[in-house]
């Protein structure tokens, strides 16, 4: 880790300067100042959180890195966040957000400055670019995600898999043998993220066991691009009778779109969504749906944290069960005429 006495060298001057520089407490030239911040970027030096780390005490913050990507349904990353710092906050911690997509930098930046006595993750990907570093560092972390080696991690999650496997269930259950999924935005796939990946994996493997067929569409969302992705799967599968939907921007424009083209919604077609409780109940037909458990992920990550902070957790794999709420977007198949 770079240190301040190394930037003084590299910038020519004391290493008071550099400190005024960064604390702002005493004037300083415009051009040694900019000699100094050049330095600090040319070197990557993090300013240490100081005189707590230099006493052997905690910061008593927890960093969460939530990326905030425009293909992400937010409310949800947003709630599990909220959930993070309230239960943080009745350990005693508070919680420095970052969202910005960053990567391993943001992972290098709170070991190497000290900021953060402990770091959860958001966003996870299957191959994750900041897992190795994770890995390699003492500081005691928690997934919000399951990337595909947990090995030396702690990861709190959904049982995406298994939320899959039970809408495939639900409607297999109900006599539906060609399902449509209609999924989230293919930059989610492209990504290889966690949650997206595992539900696919969950709804195929169940579909082979069950003889359902099923075609997956990944979409953008939004009535426009809903609309194309609607009209391939049934030019694909016309006999398409159920629909799992995990994209929660496609809920509305999905039943809007079955409307106008005369499917009622049980009757003929069936809607299974994967979200949040408030978005089955509120859509303009009561969705059957797995919820999406938000508060209780934010909250285990962080007890999950403060036992390893306090020498009391070891690394393992917390997946939550799923649960299916049957509302009035699904029965039985339609015979055939």
């Amino acid at each position: 880790m770079v240190t301040l006495a190394e930037v003084a060298q590299h910038a020519g001057v004391s290493a008071s300067t550099v400190s005024y520089v960064l604390s702002g407490k005493r004037s300083i030239s415009a051009t040694t100042r900019q000699r100094v911040e050049q330095s600090i970027r040319e070197l990557g030096y993090h300013p240490n959180a100081g005189a707590r780390a230099l006493a052997g005490k905690r910061s008593n913050i927890i960093a969460l890195m939530v990326p905030l990507r425009t293909d992400m349904y937010v409310p949800v990353m947003m709630e599990i966040a909220i959930a993070v710092a309230t239960t943080a906050r009745t350990h005693g911690y508070d919680v420095l957000l970052l969202t910005g997509e960053e990567g391993p930098d943001a992972v290098r930046r709170v070991t190497g400055s000290g900021l953060a006595d402990a770091m959860i993750l958001m966003d996870v990907e299957l191959e994750d670019e900041r897992l190795p570093l994770l890995r390699g560092t003492d500081q005691p972390s928690v997934l919000i995600g399951l990337p595909a080696d947990t090995t030396g991690l702690t990861c709190v999650d959904l049982d995406w898999s298994a939320t899959g496997a039970l809408c495939v269930e639900h409607l297999a259950g109900l006599g539906h043998r060609d399902i449509a999924v209609i999924g989230e935005a293919p930059a989610v796939y492209e990504r290889h993220t966690g949650f997206a990946e595992r539900t696919l994996d969950g709804l195929r493997s169940r579909a082979r066991e069950t003889g359902v067929r099923v075609l997956h569409r990944p979409c953008e969302g939004g009535y426009d691009a809903l609309a194309l992705t609607l009209a391939r799967i049934f030019d694909e599968r016309p006999g398409t009778t159920g629909f799992v939907v995990q994209n929660e921007s496609a809920v509305e424009p999905l039943l809007a779109l079955l409307r106008q083209q005369g499917r009622a919604v049980p009757e003929d077609v069936s809607v299974v969504a994967i979200c949040p409780d408030q978005v089955a109940v509120q859509a303009s037909v009561r969705l059957t749906s797995v919820a999406i458990p938000a508060q209780e992920m934010g909250r285990q990550a962080v007890e999950h944290l403060v036992a390893k902070l306090d020498g009391r957790g070891g690394d393992e794999v917390a997946l939550l069960t799923p649960e299916l709420t049957v509302r009035a977007s699904s029965g039985p198949a339609p015979t055939a005429p």
